[in-house]
């Protein structure tokens, strides 16, 4: 199994549910745009101490023994983050910390989402597009408990520390298998998660707190340099409030309860200042520095309002824009606003009932995101269905259906995003299917009155970002 598969399968997680249905969250009215308003936000905390929260910490809470990492040990080394010590010897996107019961085990990280391949090299924050999904992770689990129950035995502390996180891995698996390759079930994981979590203490619960649809939404991971800019986190922007809880959502894959979950979030203030000094990586190649300021202007009055200023005097607005203006693929937003008892569960748990508060607060709208490095966060719109920014601001240019090129190094310079083929039909996963329900490419067609000259103008200067 290849080691990104095998990382994702011990150690991926975020958050969702509750057994009666809750009640659903006040929605914002449809139809109308809305300037989420700044909140409070904690200003503190030592960024180099976020990071190695980040890369060394224990937030997952518990992980399957070190021990069956052992033969992977012996011939890996993390040539990323270059860590010392055991993590060094795993994977960048796997941590090693030690479980409430003392035992050492290995789980994964927040950048098993958020550290993405381009042009050979990994990029901590920039979302992970190359992930693959597809499959079911059930028998590498089956595995990892036979390997257990060989080696250490049922009624060992091995056992009773990977105990703590399994029951979790059970309950995902089956929820997490995407329709297209590349996309990331990050919130189908956190429903699975959470389903099993009593809301005031965390606590385990055997039976699911609510039902869940059995196709998955998946979506394009946004790059975390973004969230310094803004007041509301997700694609739908329902983030609300206080975001170290809303960012240490991961934790409730292994933590065994409120009170380890609050040992995370306190040092998350450190994390969410480290956040605030990533920046995207710059474009690698020529720029057209003249046809760059005529895309400037162009970018000032056509796109300005709902992406914000960028240069001397930076502005992010933090609009929310409707479904019936925006046009993009509803599902993602419908589906928290009307069906998921995510929401409803988050807000009657510890995460919005105890300081510092947040809330999930969906709405029939998408969040106009910054466009900062937007060059290297291919592909877009949120569910990753347009290839290249050349056919974002064309509509008449998307691919029904498109096979990106295999390497991570086959970047398009020219279009400006993911070199890729047209199939006249799916082949499998990895040929990305706009006609599926949640993955349609439609929408955003503000580019459409452009110009050709125009849109090359325009994508000159947001290289420049």
């Amino acid at each position: 199994m290849h080691i990104r598969a095998l990382a994702a399968a011990w150690g991926l997680a975020m958050l969702a549910g509750c057994r009666t249905a809750p009640p659903p969250p006040a929605a914002l009215p449809e139809g109308r745009v809305y300037r989420i308003l700044p909140a409070p936000k904690s200003a503190s905390g030592d960024p180099e101490a976020g990071f190695r929260y980040l890369i060394y910490g224990d937030y997952i809470g518990s992980g399957l023994p070190i021990g069956l990492f052992s033969k992977l040990m012996e011939r890996y080394e993390d040539t990323v983050f270059r860590r010392e010590g055991p993590a060094g010897r795993l994977p960048y996107l796997n941590n090693v910390l030690t479980a409430p019961n003392g035992v050492t085990v290995a789980s994964g990280n927040c950048f098993t989402c958020h550290a993405g391949r381009l042009n050979g090299r990994v990029i901590p924050g920039l979302g992970d597009s190359w992930s693959d999904y597809t499959r079911s992770q059930a028998r590498q689990i089956r595995l990892a408990k036979f390997f257990m129950r060989m080696r250490y035995g049922r009624k060992s502390p091995e056992w009773e520390a990977a105990s703590m996180i399994i029951p979790y891995y059970e309950a995902i698996t089956p929820r997490i298998i995407t329709e297209q390759y590349g996309m990331n079930p990050a919130f189908r994981l956190e429903e699975a998660c959470v389903a099993q979590r009593r809301p005031a203490d965390l606590g385990y619960q055997a039976e699911p707190g609510f039902a869940m649809h059995d196709f998955n939404i998946a979506c394009d991971v946004p790059p975390l340099w973004h969230v310094r800019k803004k007041q509301a986190l997700y694609y739908n922007g329902m983030g609300r409030g206080d975001f170290t809880k809303l960012l240490m959502q991961a934790s409730v894959l292994g933590i065994p309860d409120s009170a380890a979950a609050r040992r995370a979030q306190e040092q998350f203030d450190d994390v969410l200042a480290w956040l605030r000094t990533v920046e995207p990586p710059a474009w690698p190649y020529t720029i057209d520095r003249q046809l760059a300021a005529q895309g400037e202007q162009l970018y000032l009055d056509a796109c300005s309002k709902c992406h914000g200023r960028y240069g001397d005097h930076p502005e992010y607005p933090n609009r929310l824009e409707p479904l019936d203006k925006v046009g993009t693929d509803p599902l993602y937003a419908r589906y928290f606003l009307e069906e998921s008892g995510l929401a409803g569960w988050y807000n009657q748990s510890w995460f919005a009932q105890s300081p510092p508060r947040s809330e999930m607060k969906p709405s029939a709208a998408y969040i106009a995101p910054p466009l900062d490095g937007i060059w290297a966060t291919a592909p877009y719109l949120h569910n990753g269905s347009v290839p290249t920014l050349d056919a974002l601001l064309s509509s008449t240019q998307r691919p029904v259906y498109w096979l990106r090129s295999e390497s991570s190094s086959s970047y398009d310079s020219v279009r400006v995003g993911w070199q890729y083929t047209e199939p006249e039909r799916p082949r499998d996963p990895r040929t990305y299917n706009t006609r599926l329900p949640g993955y349609g490419n439609q929408g955003h067609t503000y580019g459409d009155t452009l110009s050709a000259a125009e849109r090359r103008a325009v994508i000159e200067y947001l290289k420049t970002l």
